[in-house]
């Protein structure tokens, strides 16, 4: 085990009658943690660290040597080590004790009282105390840690010890499920905002953040976990589903009706029984999860995942759109307000040529060239384009672009389209593949307003983006504000087409969309995506770090810090707008702010 340390190989070993070892070599620390009965949650707390050492039978095996050892191989590699040892205080108690030596690690121990202070049992609650003292920590009346620390201390270590308040089970010792994950996530970053100032004072091991002290391994349960999240997501396309095929037939019946008949939509049949996903979905042990970032990060894709479910079983009711709601927040006034000011300066620009507009089976030549582009960065890159004549939508599902037959488009639209669909949708579909977890290319929850934003964005970065295109994204906001108000579809089509300016074909386009399964919100994400995008760029935010896979924009710090553990890969491919000679330009008005309505090509 000494010998792994020395050459920097994980080491993972259960120890006789009741011991256990996880230990990262890269991090210079190690969580201690002594078997106790009736300690509900506590050696939980423990595991969630990236190094932690579970103490068993002190008499079956040799614990201090152990210690001792690691103590001197880790301090040789990285010029000090610091050992955590974590125990939970008695019933009723609502203080964290800190006890460390005197004379030792101010910047840390100040970090951790800090970072502690900030937790509390409940909204109304006060925050829990703290105190910090160098008394000797015993547990039944027995050190615990098995060795001598002055010798730990000769080593060149250091140690803490971290009584918790077991305020995370009650006075029966049973465990509060959902605050003690909240608990558990507050502890762990308080305890690596704290180490981490050990590790920038005291070490060389070079960690550039805090974020970078959680574990460098996946357990096997959660890749588990992982692959079944992903079948059940994958057995079922929910965009696919709630598109009608009828919908060539409603818009010549609405047309020809003057703009009064809706024809009923007909969908799909549905291709599995949401109930029974429903039963594997909660059958998932994701509450065993011990990693905070990971298990929040299932623990949300779960209840996302459950609503669409629910939507699949209401769809061409009243409720899917209920749910819709739940999905997709609705619209607030802010965003609203950027539509109005969008539709309220670009009025809707003359269709080219109809001779001029590109085919499908054009576009779809046009796809594979953005495909070809790819497989020269990867060449284990594969794309696929599928013409139907059954939607009214272009899309990827599954990495796969499926495109309706009677797409006409000008060359301009055709640019933007390329990089909105190949060089967002199939790339981080692509690039989330090469991910170790599976949800990077099938996306994590609410990665739909992100993606749709950064997609947006590559039609701005490429030059591409039209006041058409622009005024189409406000208008989807616009009816999705109308929807949410009760407007019908007749209601909404003459909003869009006599108030707000939009052809028949446009105004169609939208509205349709937005009654598909009986409400669907989605398409207000386009807009409030693009906004959210040019903030977090306008403010610094790291563009390629949105390439590694299909997630949120509020999980860009959770995927930094996966990458910073090696947990997650950075893009396997990039898209060609880096490259385009307008990219620079176009990155110069975004980091300007320029207003929304002034970012089109004239």
């Amino acid at each position: 085990m000494v010998a792994n340390c020395e050459n920097g190989l994980r080491s993972i070993y259960e120890i006789p009658e009741g011991g256990f070892i996880h230990f990262e070599p890269s991090l210079p620390f190690l969580y201690i943690y002594r078997n106790k009965t009736n300690d509900a949650g506590t050696r939980r707390l423990v595991k969630s660290g990236a190094s932690f050492l579970i103490i068993g039978n002190t008499e079956a095996y040799s614990y201090g040597v152990l210690i001792n050892k690691l103590s001197e191989t880790m301090t040789r590699k990285h010029n000090a080590f610091l050992l955590v040892d974590i125990y939970s205080g008695i019933k009723g108690s609502t203080d964290f004790k800190i006890h460390a030596p005197k004379s030792g690690l101010p910047a840390s121990i100040e970090a951790l009282k800090h970072e502690l202070h900030k937790i509390k049992v409940s909204e109304n609650a006060p925050y829990l105390g703290v105190t910090v003292d160098s008394d000797e920590v015993h547990i039944d009346g027995v050190n615990v840690i098995p060795c001598d620390e002055d010798d730990i201390l000769k080593c060149g270590a250091a140690f803490i010890h971290v009584e918790v308040p077991p305020v995370y089970r009650n006075a029966n010792g049973t465990l509060f499920p959902v605050f003690f994950r909240r608990f558990r996530d507050h502890f762990s970053r308080a305890l690596q905002k704290a180490i981490f100032e050990f590790v920038r004072v005291q070490t060389t091991s070079g960690i550039p953040s805090y974020t970078a002290l959680g574990k460098r391994s996946v357990h096997k349960e959660l890749y588990k976990i992982d692959e079944e999240l992903t079948a059940i997501e994958s057995s079922y396309s929910l965009l696919m589903l709630v598109a009608p095929v009828n919908i060539n037939e409603i818009r010549k019946t609405f047309f020809e009706s003057g703009f009064k008949e809706v024809p009923d939509y007909h969908y799909r049949l549905l291709p599995i029984d949401p109930d029974k996903l429903k039963r594997k979905l909660f059958n998932l042990r994701i509450d065993e999860i011990d990693d905070p970032a990971l298990a929040f990060l299932y623990n949300e894709k779960r209840e996302e995942l459950e609503k669409q479910l629910s939507m699949l079983k209401e769809r061409g009711t009243r409720n899917f759109f209920y749910s819709s709601i739940r999905l997709f927040q609705g619209v607030d006034k802010d965003l609203k307000k950027e539509a109005e000011d969008i539709l309220s300066v670009l009025v809707e620009e003359p269709e080219g040529n109809s001779d001029e507009l590109m085919n499908a089976q054009q576009f779809k030549e046009l796809a594979f060239k953005e495909f070809n582009y790819f497989k020269k960065q990867d060449p284990q890159f594969e794309g696929k384009v599928h013409l139907k004549d059954d939607l009214n939508i272009m899309m990827v599902s599954q990495g796969e672009f499926y495109l309706p037959l009677n797409t006409k488009l000008t060359q301009l639209d055709a640019n933007a389209l390329l990089q909105h669909e190949i060089g967002t949708h199939v790339l981080t579909y692509y690039n989330g593949s090469k991910q170790p977890l599976s949800q990077l290319r099938t996306g994590l929850a609410d990665y739909d307003t992100m993606q749709e934003g950064l997609a947006v964005m590559a039609e701005f970065l490429c030059g591409s983006l039209t006041a058409n295109r622009l005024r189409t994204l406000a208008g989807r906001v616009i009816a999705g504000d109308a929807l949410v108000q009760g407007c019908s579809f007749t209601e909404m089509f003459d909003l869009l087409k006599n108030t707000h300016g939009f052809s028949k074909e446009r105004a169609f386009n939208i509205v349709s969309r937005m009654f598909q399964g009986g409400g669907f919100l989605k398409d207000i994400v386009y807009l409030k995506g693009f906004v959210q995008l040019r903030h977090y760029l306008n403010t610094g935010g790291d563009l390629e770090l949105l390439l590694a896979g299909k997630f949120a924009l509020h999980h860009v710090n959770i995927i930094k810090e996966l990458v910073e553990r090696k947990v997650l890969v950075k893009p396997a491919i990039k898209p060609r707008y880096l490259e385009m000679n307008c990219f620079k330009n176009q990155m110069k008005e975004i980091n300007a702010g320029t207003y929304l309505a002034q970012m089109i090509k004239k």
